[in-house]
């Protein structure tokens, strides 16, 4: 004869301390809901700051931390942050030395603005170096204006290069043969993209498709 008080004989029979068979399927469920529930919040939650970021951008660059900078300008007197506002800007950083990136980079601002028809009023080029122990205001107007005479250099000294480059989260270090006034300079290779309120609108990155980048210069200007 089967004996119910046994364990074996009956699903729901607990020894001591122990659930039976059916309170654990139970458990395991209410468990299993809620890391259901919990993943979509987390979904939902993405989902919600993706949302925002693509359209309510940060109004500032990412990393920018709203610290103020001052910066010597090719074009005479001093350029801060309050100088972004009033026309729709292009802003990178590199150097005059740089063999790649920021010769191609001028050259791609440059050709954008030209492709869309927008003049310097329109659409303004700033060249911020990072190399401020060989790049003397000078150079950095040689080698702007020999892109476009209305393009905009700006140089600091060290610590006012540091302090732009906090400003705009931007990374640069010395590299190849540190010790040789040849180095290079590895460096954000990024176009930041502000608008006429100066407020971040998005950045356009290094060889961008061109016309993902027009694209974006153009939202830019029509702001």
């Amino acid at each position: 004869m089967d004996c119910p008080d046994k364990p074996g004989n009956d699903d729901n029979w607990r020894g001591p301390g122990l659930p039976g068979k059916s309170t654990r399927m139970t458990t395991n469920k209410t468990l299993r809901n809620f890391r259901i529930v919990l993943w979509v919040l987390v979904a939902v939650a993405a989902i919600g700051a993706t949302w925002l970021y693509i359209y309510r951008p940060p109004q500032r660059p990412l990393g920018l931390n709203g610290q103020s900078f001052a910066l010597n300008s090719t074009k005479g007197g001093v350029f801060t942050e309050k100088d972004l506002v009033g026309t729709p800007t292009l802003l990178f950083f590199g150097y005059t030395f740089c063999p790649d990136v920021c010769p191609t980079t001028l050259a791609e601002t440059m050709a954008w603005r030209s492709e869309l028809g927008l003049t310097p009023e329109d659409l303004r080029i700033v060249f911020v170096t990072v190399d401020p122990e060989r790049d003397t205001l000078d150079m950095v107007k040689d080698y702007v204006e020999a892109f476009d005479p209305s393009v905009i250099g700006l140089v600091g000294d060290e610590a006012a290069t540091a302090q732009v480059k906090t400003a705009f989260g931007v990374f640069s270090e010395k590299a190849g043969d540190v010790e040789s006034e040849y180095y290079l300079v590895n460096h954000t290779a990024l176009t930041f993209l502000i608008d006429r309120a100066g407020a971040f609108q998005g950045t356009v990155a290094y060889e961008e498709a061109r016309d993902t980048a027009l694209a974006k210069v153009k939202r830019l200007v029509e702001r």
